[in-house]
Protein backbone atom coordinates (compact mmCIF):
# COMPACT_ATOMS: atom_id res chain seq x y z
CA UNK A 1 0.00 0.00 0.00
CA UNK A 2 1.41 3.52 -1.35
CA UNK A 3 1.20 5.60 1.61
CA UNK A 4 1.02 9.75 0.60
CA UNK A 5 3.13 11.08 2.88
CA UNK A 6 2.57 14.27 1.93
CA UNK A 7 -1.20 14.80 2.06
CA UNK A 8 -0.78 12.94 5.90
CA UNK A 9 1.60 15.77 6.64
CA UNK A 10 -0.66 18.42 5.30
CA UNK A 11 -3.60 17.21 6.70
CA UNK A 12 -1.45 16.95 10.78
CA UNK A 13 -0.65 20.89 9.67
CA UNK A 14 -4.40 21.51 8.97
CA UNK A 15 -6.07 19.63 11.65
CA UNK A 16 -3.50 20.32 14.06
CA UNK A 17 -4.38 24.71 13.45
CA UNK A 18 -7.68 24.26 12.05
CA UNK A 19 -6.94 26.56 9.36
CA UNK A 20 -5.89 26.22 5.59
CA UNK A 21 -3.77 29.09 5.51
CA UNK A 22 -2.26 28.99 9.10
CA UNK A 23 -1.33 24.80 7.44
CA UNK A 24 0.27 26.41 4.53
CA UNK A 25 2.27 28.90 6.67
CA UNK A 26 3.58 26.52 8.62
CA UNK A 27 4.92 24.07 5.63
CA UNK A 28 5.57 27.07 3.98
CA UNK A 29 3.80 26.42 0.70
CA UNK A 30 0.62 27.74 -0.54
CA UNK A 31 -2.72 27.11 0.29
CA UNK A 32 -3.78 26.10 -3.23
CA UNK A 33 -1.24 23.07 -2.48
CA UNK A 34 -2.38 22.30 1.20
CA UNK A 35 -6.27 22.32 -0.51
CA UNK A 36 -5.08 19.88 -3.00
CA UNK A 37 -3.40 17.39 -1.10
CA UNK A 38 -6.42 17.63 1.06
CA UNK A 39 -8.58 17.02 -1.22
CA UNK A 40 -6.49 14.09 -2.96
CA UNK A 41 -6.80 12.38 0.80
CA UNK A 42 -10.13 12.41 0.85
CA UNK A 43 -10.56 11.15 -2.17
CA UNK A 44 -8.38 8.69 -1.74
CA UNK A 45 -10.24 7.53 1.61
CA UNK A 46 -13.70 8.43 0.11
CA UNK A 47 -14.20 10.12 3.33
CA UNK A 48 -14.28 14.06 4.49
CA UNK A 49 -11.82 14.84 6.53
CA UNK A 50 -13.14 18.87 7.27
CA UNK A 51 -16.46 20.28 7.89
CA UNK A 52 -16.37 23.41 5.38
CA UNK A 53 -17.97 26.81 6.73
CA UNK A 54 -16.48 29.67 4.65
CA UNK A 55 -13.34 30.33 6.50
CA UNK A 56 -14.14 28.03 9.32
CA UNK A 57 -13.16 24.97 9.63
CA UNK A 58 -13.73 21.67 11.95
CA UNK A 59 -12.99 18.16 11.94
CA UNK A 60 -15.80 15.54 10.76
CA UNK A 61 -15.64 12.14 12.81
CA UNK A 62 -13.09 10.75 10.28
CA UNK A 63 -10.42 13.28 10.77
CA UNK A 64 -11.03 13.11 14.53
CA UNK A 65 -10.22 9.32 14.22
CA UNK A 66 -7.29 9.66 11.95
CA UNK A 67 -5.11 12.87 13.58
CA UNK A 68 -3.76 11.11 16.60
CA UNK A 69 -2.26 7.86 14.57
CA UNK A 70 -1.00 10.24 11.79
CA UNK A 71 0.10 12.78 14.43
CA UNK A 72 1.50 9.73 16.39
CA UNK A 73 3.75 8.23 13.21
CA UNK A 74 4.57 11.20 12.09
CA UNK A 75 6.70 11.94 15.12
CA UNK A 76 7.89 8.21 15.45
CA UNK A 77 9.13 9.02 11.81
CA UNK A 78 10.99 12.28 12.71
CA UNK A 79 12.23 11.07 15.69
CA UNK A 80 13.77 7.80 13.89
CA UNK A 81 15.04 9.65 10.96
CA UNK A 82 17.08 11.90 13.37
CA UNK A 83 18.49 9.10 15.15
CA UNK A 84 19.67 7.64 12.00
CA UNK A 85 21.62 10.68 11.63
CA UNK A 86 23.22 10.76 14.95
CA UNK A 87 23.90 7.18 14.91
CA UNK A 88 27.64 7.46 14.75
CA UNK A 89 30.36 7.55 16.33
CA UNK A 90 31.62 10.84 16.06
CA UNK A 91 30.05 14.36 15.94
CA UNK A 92 28.30 16.67 18.38
CA UNK A 93 27.33 14.71 21.67
CA UNK A 94 24.87 16.90 23.98
CA UNK A 95 24.73 16.47 27.71
CA UNK A 96 22.85 17.86 30.55
CA UNK A 97 23.86 17.84 34.14
CA UNK A 98 23.68 19.70 37.22
CA UNK A 99 26.36 22.45 37.73
CA UNK A 100 28.05 21.14 41.03
CA UNK A 101 28.38 17.94 39.36
CA UNK A 102 30.16 19.65 36.35
CA UNK A 103 31.89 22.38 38.38
CA UNK A 104 33.40 20.05 41.33
CA UNK A 105 33.72 17.12 40.01
CA UNK A 106 33.60 16.45 36.25
CA UNK A 107 35.82 19.39 34.94
CA UNK A 108 38.50 18.53 36.47
CA UNK A 109 38.42 15.34 34.58
CA UNK A 110 37.42 16.37 31.04
CA UNK A 111 40.65 16.73 29.57
CA UNK A 112 41.54 13.17 29.76
CA UNK A 113 38.40 12.68 27.45
CA UNK A 114 39.28 15.40 25.41
CA UNK A 115 42.43 13.98 24.99
CA UNK A 116 41.03 10.33 24.06
CA UNK A 117 37.61 10.96 22.20
CA UNK A 118 38.89 14.06 19.79
CA UNK A 119 36.20 12.28 17.51
CA UNK A 120 33.37 13.18 19.62
CA UNK A 121 32.61 17.15 20.25
CA UNK A 122 31.07 17.24 24.08
CA UNK A 123 29.08 19.77 24.50
CA UNK A 124 27.35 20.21 27.93
CA UNK A 125 24.68 22.52 29.34
CA UNK A 126 24.70 22.84 33.34
CA UNK A 127 21.20 23.59 34.57
CA UNK A 128 19.40 22.43 37.59
CA UNK A 129 15.98 21.60 36.22
CA UNK A 130 15.40 18.56 34.12
CA UNK A 131 15.38 18.82 30.54
CA UNK A 132 12.21 17.26 28.33
CA UNK A 133 14.34 14.99 26.17
CA UNK A 134 11.42 14.75 23.15
CA UNK A 135 11.80 18.60 22.69
CA UNK A 136 15.48 19.23 22.86
CA UNK A 137 18.75 18.27 21.32
CA UNK A 138 19.62 16.27 24.55
CA UNK A 139 21.44 12.54 24.30
CA UNK A 140 22.15 11.85 27.68
CA UNK A 141 22.09 13.39 31.17
CA UNK A 142 24.07 13.07 34.34
CA UNK A 143 20.79 13.81 37.43
CA UNK A 144 21.46 12.84 41.24
CA UNK A 145 17.84 11.60 42.70
CA UNK A 146 17.13 7.83 43.44
CA UNK A 147 17.37 6.07 39.44
CA UNK A 148 13.98 6.82 38.55
CA UNK A 149 12.93 8.64 35.74
CA UNK A 150 9.96 7.06 33.49
CA UNK A 151 10.90 6.34 29.96
CA UNK A 152 14.45 6.19 30.38
CA UNK A 153 17.12 4.34 31.17
CA UNK A 154 19.66 4.90 34.09
CA UNK A 155 23.11 3.62 35.36
CA UNK A 156 24.19 4.26 38.24
CA UNK A 157 27.55 5.97 38.63
CA UNK A 158 28.41 7.30 42.14
CA UNK A 159 27.21 7.01 45.37
CA UNK A 160 26.94 10.06 47.22
CA UNK A 161 27.83 10.74 51.60
CA UNK A 162 27.60 13.47 53.08
CA UNK A 163 30.44 15.09 56.03
CA UNK A 164 30.81 18.20 58.01
CA UNK A 165 33.73 20.03 57.14
CA UNK A 166 35.55 23.37 57.67
CA UNK A 167 38.68 25.39 56.98
CA UNK A 168 42.01 23.94 58.99
CA UNK A 169 42.23 27.21 60.56
CA UNK A 170 38.55 27.13 61.71
CA UNK A 171 39.41 23.93 63.16
CA UNK A 172 42.35 24.75 65.10
CA UNK A 173 40.55 28.08 66.38
CA UNK A 174 37.46 26.00 67.53
CA UNK A 175 39.54 23.03 69.00
CA UNK A 176 38.00 19.14 68.30
CA UNK A 177 34.18 18.72 68.34
CA UNK A 178 34.01 15.49 70.23
CA UNK A 179 29.84 15.23 70.35
CA UNK A 180 27.08 16.31 68.08
CA UNK A 181 25.49 18.22 70.91
CA UNK A 182 28.82 20.20 70.61
CA UNK A 183 28.63 20.74 66.79
CA UNK A 184 25.19 23.06 67.60
CA UNK A 185 27.60 25.72 69.31
CA UNK A 186 29.03 26.30 65.97
CA UNK A 187 27.87 28.52 62.83
CA UNK A 188 26.53 25.38 60.41
CA UNK A 189 26.36 26.76 56.88
CA UNK A 190 22.39 26.33 55.27
CA UNK A 191 21.51 25.04 52.11
CA UNK A 192 17.90 24.79 50.06
CA UNK A 193 18.43 21.11 50.41
CA UNK A 194 18.11 21.02 54.24
CA UNK A 195 20.52 18.37 54.62
CA UNK A 196 21.38 19.61 58.62
CA UNK A 197 18.03 18.87 59.96
CA UNK A 198 18.42 15.02 58.55
CA UNK A 199 21.96 14.49 59.18
CA UNK A 200 20.94 15.53 62.93
CA UNK A 201 17.70 13.20 63.18
CA UNK A 202 20.12 10.39 61.60
CA UNK A 203 22.69 10.57 65.01
CA UNK A 204 19.49 11.26 67.36
CA UNK A 205 21.23 14.61 67.44
CA UNK A 206 19.41 17.75 68.60
CA UNK A 207 16.97 19.45 66.12
CA UNK A 208 17.93 22.74 67.12
CA UNK A 209 21.25 24.33 66.44
CA UNK A 210 22.76 27.46 65.58
CA UNK A 211 21.79 28.86 62.12
CA UNK A 212 25.03 30.20 59.59
CA UNK A 213 24.74 32.21 56.24
CA UNK A 214 22.34 30.21 53.86
CA UNK A 215 23.73 29.39 49.98
CA UNK A 216 20.96 28.20 47.14
CA UNK A 217 23.78 25.81 46.06
CA UNK A 218 26.46 22.83 46.86
CA UNK A 219 29.03 24.49 45.71
CA UNK A 220 29.04 27.68 47.76
CA UNK A 221 28.85 25.90 50.48
CA UNK A 222 32.08 24.03 49.95
CA UNK A 223 33.72 27.35 48.99
CA UNK A 224 32.07 29.08 52.25
CA UNK A 225 33.64 26.23 54.65
CA UNK A 226 36.91 26.67 52.70
CA UNK A 227 36.89 30.61 53.46
CA UNK A 228 35.85 30.00 57.32
CA UNK A 229 32.71 31.03 57.19
CA UNK A 230 30.89 28.11 58.98
CA UNK A 231 30.71 24.20 59.05
CA UNK A 232 29.45 22.76 56.29
CA UNK A 233 27.76 19.50 55.23
CA UNK A 234 29.01 18.91 52.36
CA UNK A 235 28.89 16.25 49.50
CA UNK A 236 31.90 14.01 49.56
CA UNK A 237 31.97 14.21 45.88
CA UNK A 238 32.03 17.87 46.08
CA UNK A 239 34.66 18.48 48.63
CA UNK A 240 36.92 15.06 47.92
CA UNK A 241 39.45 17.74 46.35
CA UNK A 242 39.66 20.41 48.77
CA UNK A 243 39.55 17.58 51.77
CA UNK A 244 42.75 15.72 49.43
CA UNK A 245 45.07 18.76 49.41
CA UNK A 246 44.09 20.67 52.78
CA UNK A 247 42.10 23.07 51.99
CA UNK A 248 39.38 21.45 53.93
CA UNK A 249 38.87 18.77 56.76
CA UNK A 250 36.58 17.03 58.66
CA UNK A 251 36.00 18.41 61.65
CA UNK A 252 34.02 15.56 63.11
CA UNK A 253 33.85 11.73 62.07
CA UNK A 254 30.20 10.47 60.52
CA UNK A 255 29.59 9.97 57.75
CA UNK A 256 26.29 9.93 56.37
CA UNK A 257 25.31 8.19 53.00
CA UNK A 258 23.26 9.40 51.04
CA UNK A 259 19.81 8.09 49.35
CA UNK A 260 20.23 9.55 46.44
CA UNK A 261 23.02 8.86 43.61
CA UNK A 262 24.33 10.10 40.79
CA UNK A 263 23.40 8.16 37.41
CA UNK A 264 23.80 8.40 33.82
CA UNK A 265 20.39 8.88 31.99
CA UNK A 266 19.06 8.46 28.31
CA UNK A 267 16.38 8.05 26.27
CA UNK A 268 16.04 4.28 25.09
CA UNK A 269 17.28 5.05 21.56
CA UNK A 270 20.69 7.10 22.12
CA UNK A 271 21.63 4.88 25.54
CA UNK A 272 23.35 2.57 23.00
CA UNK A 273 23.97 4.87 20.59
CA UNK A 274 27.85 4.67 20.05
CA UNK A 275 29.54 8.16 20.90
CA UNK A 276 26.96 7.89 24.33
CA UNK A 277 28.27 4.59 24.93
CA UNK A 278 32.14 5.75 24.98
CA UNK A 279 30.95 8.64 27.19
CA UNK A 280 29.63 6.85 29.53
CA UNK A 281 32.23 3.99 29.28
CA UNK A 282 34.19 6.85 29.97
CA UNK A 283 32.20 8.54 32.87
CA UNK A 284 32.04 4.53 34.67
CA UNK A 285 35.23 4.25 34.74
CA UNK A 286 36.17 7.73 36.15
CA UNK A 287 33.66 6.69 38.94
CA UNK A 288 35.17 3.29 39.57
CA UNK A 289 38.98 5.03 40.58
CA UNK A 290 36.78 7.61 42.57
CA UNK A 291 37.80 6.95 46.21
CA UNK A 292 35.00 6.41 49.29
CA UNK A 293 35.34 8.38 52.10
CA UNK A 294 37.50 6.86 54.76
CA UNK A 295 34.85 5.88 57.69
CA UNK A 296 36.97 7.26 60.46
CA UNK A 297 35.50 5.94 63.67
CA UNK A 298 32.47 7.17 65.14
CA UNK A 299 32.80 7.24 69.32
CA UNK A 300 29.00 7.57 68.76
CA UNK A 301 28.16 3.95 67.27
Amino acid sequence: MHLPLNALRTFEAVASRLSFTKGAEALNVSPAAVSSQIRSLEERLDEPLFHRQGRNISLTAAGQALLPGVHRGLAELTQALRSLEEDRAGGVLNVTMVPSFLQKWLTPRLADFYRTHSEIDLRINADTNLVSFADTDFHAAIRYGRGEWPDLKASKLLDEWTIPVCSPEMLADIGPIDSVEDLTSYTLLQGDDELWPTWFNALGGPGMHRRGPRFNDSVSIVVAAEQGLGIGLVRWSLAAAELASGRLVRCFPHVTKSDFAYYFVAPPHYFDMPKVAVFRDWLEECCRVFPTPDMQDDPHD
